[in-house]
């Protein structure tokens, strides 16, 4: 196997816990365009099964009409950046110290998120990671959000990565693990700390299973020539 170079790791539920923001800033959103109440439920199940995914293509998808995806949009990243503000975001266990252990292999570490820039920057400053990762990704950046490969890609591309060989991609929904299968990554990594439980990642095809973000090391440590 080649050398792992580059990590592309998820932020939500992977991370950084929030203890059910996203979904509470969805819910939130849609109910703000005052759906009936079965388009609602409907709308809530779609967004229970797209977790991870660009959150503007979510609204665009259950709304159908771009000015009312927009105004959705803006509900949720308000919402989720006035849970920021009041603290309701943390690094998970073991992740501050994965970034380091990483890094200090000569790992390059890009977080990715379905995230607007804006909100991705406002946990990252939060949360003081500025200086401990090399690269963060929001689909803005990257032309597609997941499940499409755009986000890891564009991580190796940036960080001047080698061959999708020496990629490897972590995240805890179903959307991260075809992320990185698509991206043709040589790890891709369901972590049980998020949206999905095992059977689910495993649905998803997960080649990996991890309790935790930090139980990546020995596998990209293992992952040499």
């Amino acid at each position: 196997m080649t050398r792992i170079t580059v990590a592309c790791l998820d932020m939500a539920g992977t991370t950084v816990a929030d203890d059910g923001v996203v979904l509470e800033a969805f819910a939130a959103a849609i109910a703000a365009q005052n759906l009936p109440a079965a388009a609602y439920n409907r709308a809530m199940t779609d967004v229970r099964s797209s977790m991870g995914q660009s959150k503007i293509e979510v609204f665009r998808r259950i709304l159908g009409h771009e000015a009312m995806a927009r105004k959705a949009n803006e509900v949720f990243e308000d919402h989720y950046a006035g849970a920021v503000r009041a603290g309701a975001v943390a690094a998970m266990p073991g992740a501050e110290e994965t970034f380091a252990s990483l890094r200090k292999a000569g790992v390059r570490v890009c977080l990715a998120t379905g995230f607007s820039p804006v909100t991705r920057d406002a946990i990252i400053d939060r949360l003081r990671w500025g200086g401990l990762i090399d690269l963060a990704l929001s689909p803005a950046d990257a032309g597609r959000g997941r499940p499409w490969p755009d986000l890891p890609l564009t991580a190796l591309l940036r960080l001047r990565g080698g061959a999708v060989g020496e990629l490897a991609v972590a995240g805890d929904t179903g959307s991260d693990i075809e992320s990185g299968r698509r991206a043709g990554a040589a790890i891709v990594a369901g972590v049980l700390t998020g949206a999905c439980t095992r059977a689910d990642l495993e649905r998803a095809g997960a080649p990996l299973i991890l309790d935790t973000i930090a139980d990546i090391l020995p596998h990209i440590e293992n992952a040499t020539a």
